[in-house]
């Protein structure tokens, strides 16, 4: 097989997602039926964090000791990363001793630079521009709540940032749209997105206007990771970017609310809806480590059976 990298959703195909959607569902399936499923038998994972991690780490190690496969974790503290050793360099030697490697970093540029020089597939856990594998597990929750996402309407509300525009790719990719609220200096930069024109998303200056008739509503912390020098000023940018009941009433009756967590209840959105009946951040913080088992099967032995 050629090697296939995971750095941008925009990296696989509509119909290689299809693939990936069928293969998470059946090995959660199996997971839940306490079913041994080992197909990354004697297979390593690396994982490179310079960003420090919750549910990127505990999903992806957990999912390979699941699948079968080992791993090996790794910090900038732990390697010669943070002592200015060239990316290049480490992407050469690690990739020799793994058959896979998960990279949670601050530049698209580093990941891109790692890939570009590894032997075996790498996969964004996290960068400053993108966030696929946490798209791949919001798009995944939904089809298991609602069905296809395919000509639904996603409210995106807070933030411009890598969540958004990750969002941006799988609309034009999936055939979806995304309605996009954002406070003035804080708008999605579509040239970083990398879509072709607006016909997979609008842009509104009211959140509420956002929400209106969305099949989900899905929003983000105000600073995120590597931005903390900013966070009072966010603060008083995104103090009407918060979602509460309001938002919630104008979207369809049966939209369905998610978050990438951690969250911060009272910032960008309200406990009641959080915490409500709407609410899947749960099923969707579990759905990381299924969807990325699907992911890591399907880069490392293309589209198996059983």
């Amino acid at each position: 097989m050629a090697i296939r990298h995971y750095l941008q959703f925009s990296d696989l195909t509509a119909d290689e997602y299809a693939w990936i959607f069928q293969r998470a569902a059946l090995i959660k399936a199996k997971f839940k039926a306490y079913e041994k499923y080992h197909p990354l038998a004697d297979r390593t994972l690396a994982m490179i964090f310079e960003k420090a991690s919750t549910r990127t780490r505990v999903s992806f190690e957990a999912g390979m000791y699941q699948m079968g496969g080992s791993v090996v974790h790794l910090t900038t503290g732990d390697t010669q990363l943070g002592r200015a050793e060239p990316i290049e360099d480490t992407a050469r030697v690690i990739s020799r001793m793994v058959d896979l490697v998960m990279i949670r970093t601050f530049g698209q540029d580093k990941i891109e630079r790692f890939a570009a020089h590894s032997r075996v597939p790498v996969i964004n856990g996290l960068t400053n521009e993108f966030h696929p594998c946490q798209i791949l597990a919001d798009i995944f929750t939904f089809i298991e709540h609602r069905g296809s996402i395919a000509g639904k309407v996603v409210a995106w509300v807070g933030d411009g940032n890598n969540m958004a525009n990750t969002w941006l790719q799988a609309a034009e990719l999936l055939g979806f749209t995304v309605h996009l609220s954002t406070p003035s200096g804080y708008e999605v930069d579509q040239s970083v997105a990398g879509v072709r024109g607006p016909a997979s998303y609008k842009v509104f200056k009211d959140p509420q206007d956002a929400c209106r008739g969305a099949d989900l509503v899905t929003t983000d912390v105000w600073t995120s990771m590597g931005y903390e020098a900013e966070n009072e000023a966010r603060r008083k940018a995104f103090a009407d970017w918060c979602v509460d009941a309001d938002l919630m009433a104008v979207a369809r009756p049966d939209a369905l609310f998610m978050h990438c967590l951690p969250a911060h209840r009272g910032e960008e959105v309200e406990a009641e809806v959080i915490d409500g009946p709407q609410s899947v951040v749960w099923d969707e913080a579990e759905n990381r480590m299924h969807v990325q088992k699907a992911l890591m099967e399907f880069l490392l032995l293309g589209r198996v059976q059983g």
